[in-house]
Parts: C-alpha cells; sequence; structure tokens
C-alpha cells in the first residue's frame, strides 16, 4: 500500500490544482468571466484585473494554496524522499497548466509554483527564485523575461553547485512549464536596464 502512496499524492496534486478557483471567485463573487480581461488567462491577476482587490487576493491565495497540501503531505507526513516529492509539486503545476476542467486550457500557473516552492522542504530554492525574480524585476524590462530569469537563475545556480539531480529535474520543468506558457511573449528580445532609474528618469520628464 505504501508503494501507492506517491502515485495518489500525485494524482490529487494534479486535480486540486485543477480547480480553477479564480475563474469560479471571479463568476462567484464578481459576477464576471475574468478570462475576457487582460491577457485572457483563468488566473487571480485577471480577477484583480475585472475589477476586485479583495476578490483578487483571495484568488491568489486559492491559487498558490492549491500548490501547497500534498507536497507537505509527502514529506512532513509520508517521509517521502525528496525526488518523489518534487514530482508530486510538478504534478500539481501541471494540473493547474493542463485542467480538464478547462478542456485542458489552463492559466500560466505562476501562483501554483510559487505554492509548490514554499511548501517544499528545500526552502532555498524558493529564496533563490525570490531572488532572481527581483534582480530580474530591477534589470529586465519584460514581464515574460522576468519570470524565466526567476527560475533559469536559479537552474543554473543549482547545477553549478552540484545540488541534487532532482532539484535540477525539478527546477528544468518548472522552466519548461513557463516558457511553454509565455512562448508568445518570449519572441520578443528582452530589454536591459536599471529599473528604478528609467522610472526615475520619466517621473522627471512628467513632471
Amino acid at each position: 500500500m505504501e508503494e501507492l502512496y506517491p502515485v495518489l499524492l500525485a494524482v490529487s496534486a494534479f486535480w486540486l490544482s485543477a480547480c480553477p478557483f479564480s475563474l469560479w471567485i471571479g463568476r462567484r463573487l464578481l459576477g464576471k468571466d475574468i478570462r475576457e480581461y487582460g491577457d485572457g488567462n483563468p488566473g487571480a491577476v485577471n480577477v484583480f484585473r475585472a475589477g476586485g482587490r479583495k476578490s483578487g487576493c483571495l484568488a491568489l491565495a486559492a491559487d498558490m494554496g492549491k500548490g501547497v497540501p500534498f507536497v507537505i503531505l509527502g514529506h512532513s507526513l509520508f517521509g517521502l524522499p525528496g525526488g518523489t516529492v518534487m514530482a508530486v509539486g510538478l504534478a500539481a503545476i501541471l494540473g493547474s497548466v493542463f485542467s480538464p476542467m478547462l478542456r485542458f486550457k489552463g492559466g500560466k500557473s505562476l501562483a501554483v509554483t510559487g505554492g509548490v516552492l514554499l511548501a517544499l522542504p528545500q526552502r532555498d530554492i524558493a529564496i533563490l527564485v525570490a531572488v532572481f525574480l527581483l534582480l530580474g524585476v530591477l534589470f529586465v524590462e519584460q514581464h515574460a523575461w522576468i519570470v524565466v530569469f526567476g527560475v533559469a537563475g536559479p537552474l543554473v545556480y543549482l547545477a553549478a553547485t552540484r545540488r541534487s539531480p532532482w532539484e535540477l529535474l525539478f527546477m528544468l520543468g518548472v522552466l519548461v512549464v513557463v516558457a511553454a506558457k509565455h512562448r508568445e511573449e518570449l519572441k520578443t528580445v528582452p530589454g536591459f536596464g536599471v529599473r528604478p532609474v528609467n522610472w526615475l528618469r520619466a517621473r522627471q520628464h512628467k513632471a
């Protein structure tokens, strides 16, 4: 029976993440289809765009929460190996990306990915992603490239420090998903600069 635990956790993580909570919250609390806003994705960002700050915060919490429970159960309750726990986390991300409830057309799933990273026992991976995302925000112009930088940077760091191959495979899987979901935006060559300085200059010109 214990051999089935990883499979059950992965399947459960997939189906929980497949639940489009943001879409449901938008319909229930705002009376709107959030896919008609912004980039057309069924994610929390479009709940904010649809006009609901409180609803957006609720949707963001719900989407992040989808990536947490079964990952924590995997390493805290069942004591599964690190690679198996990461496979459960990747299943959660894929459930959001390819939701059967949305005809396999899910969102970009950044919130779910964030939840998975926070739930992993390897806390430093989440910290690395946060650091590289911050660097991306400071120096990279395009949103899609910021996200890719936030995932690719930790992958390179983990490879350079000779970390577990399971960690590398997990981050590579996350990178592939992120790149696939942002493929149209990534066709644009990224711009670089010190964004806070550019922002201050723009403010001065307006003044």
